[in-house]
């Protein structure tokens, strides 16, 4: 009876602005908003930023749990910022039904730096739905040399947030990044698929930085630069079931770009798949003096499918090789394990440790390594590193 009363109230959703629903899981009632209530226009034409923006204001006035409610259809959706200084509801969930679409001029999203912003918010959810950034047309731009084009808009952003998830997202041709982290702490990322070009500059699927307590989960990243970047600050990361590919592969850096910068401590990369990638499991900083750091990393039952460099440290990080600095980082790598790696690499070393002279590699451990080229066992090329290989290491190692 309970499950039939919620069904017949949920009906309801699309022909109200709110709704009171007492759920026998729940001790108190969630409100629910309908965008189209507050002059969302679900035909692709009309912009419905406006009606977000309401629909967000009405439900952070709540003090209840609070469900901003998106039905099917195609939303034309302006850069819309989502602020949860003033909010009295700790728990906001977006239920996203409907396709959420930028333009094809690039302008309209590319003017700002994110489409979806949500800042200082707590306890908000962003549940389902298709995000459209409509990327190759600035993506166009760019290639043409045009120094006239926008940098381009992350398509979703965080930034000093707490108690974040985000579930059963797609985020499809994002103008830049398609989503970041910043300044956060508590994040969960779910069963998302992140789609873009192969050769879409700048996007990014996933980026973290200076955030703590952070979880990314069954994710496809299908991209034009990392699957997943992490930044400075990153403490306490967890990464597992992710399929990257094609793209950049799943990187830690670039760090050590400015002098005083925060470490990376505490990542977990756990079963993941590299199909045709440029890198696998990377981290690379720049040459130059930095306080940076990366410690207790742990990249374990990796699968590689004809990866470039399936295994890369890069402490020489300079992608286009113009004015590349001529120092020696200062970034300090230490305490990283490879563990349960297999699969083919593309190129012929599979494992590529290219450490700092100033601040070696220390304490980077091998254990159980499969990687072929050419139906041969690959190679290594070790420079400035302190290691040990344990177990079955079949490729010519460097320790």
């Amino acid at each position: 009876m309970e499950k039939f009363q919620y069904t017949i109230m949920y009906a309801y959703l699309l022909m109200s602005t709110t709704i009171f629903l007492s759920l026998p899981i729940q001790s108190h009632a969630t409100i629910l908003f309908n965008v189209l209530s507050f002059g969302a226009k679900p035909n692709g034409i009309v912009d419905s930023a406006t009606a977000f923006a309401k629909a967000w204001d009405a439900a952070c006035s709540s003090t209840d749990a609070a469900v901003i409610y998106v039905p099917k259809g195609r939303y034309l959706v302006s850069p819309v910022r989502f602020s949860g200084e003033s909010c009295k509801s700790l728990d906001i969930v977006f239920r996203i039904d409907g396709t959420l679409v930028g333009s094809g001029d690039y302008n309209f999203l590319g003017r700002e730096e994110t489409w979806f912003s949500f800042e200082r918010v707590t306890g908000v959810s962003v549940i389902g739905g298709s995000f459209d950034a409509k990327g190759p047309s600035l993506w166009a731009c760019k290639a043409s040399s045009n120094n006239s084009c926008p940098a381009g808009a992350t398509t979703i952003s965080f930034v000093e947030s707490s108690r974040v998830k985000v579930k059963g997202l797609l985020s499809l041709n994002s103008q830049m990044f398609h989503i970041v982290i910043n300044r956060c702490r508590n994040v969960k990322i779910n069963d998302i698929r992140i789609v873009a070009d192969g050769k879409s500059p700048n996007t990014d699927g996933i980026h973290v930085q200076l955030s703590t307590d952070v979880e990314i989960r069954n994710a496809s990243i299908k991209t034009g630069d990392d699957c997943i970047s992490i930044g400075p600050g990153t403490k306490n990361l967890w990464v597992e079931r992710v399929t990257c590919g094609p793209g950049h592969g799943i990187s830690i850096g670039s760090l050590g770009k400015d002098r005083e910068e925060e470490g990376v401590q505490n990542v977990t990369v756990k079963k993941t798949v590299f199909v045709g990638t440029d890198n696998g499991l990377r981290i690379k900083s720049w040459a130059n003096p930095s306080s940076g750091f990366v410690q207790r990393v742990r990249f374990l039952e990796s699968h590689m499918f004809n990866v470039k460099f399936p295994l890369i440290i890069d402490q020489h990080y300079c992608p286009h090789n113009i004015n590349c600095p001529s120092q020696e980082s200062g970034v300090r790598i230490k305490d990283v394990i490879y563990q349960g790696i297999r699969g083919t690499s593309a190129t012929k070393i599979a494992v590529k440790l290219d450490c700092s002279a100033k601040a070696p590699c220390t304490r980077i451990r091998m254990k159980d390594i499969n990687l072929r080229y050419a139906n041969e066992a690959a190679q290594s090329s070790c420079v400035n590193v302190l290691g040990d290989a344990l177990g079955s290491v079949k490729h010519q190692t460097c320790f």
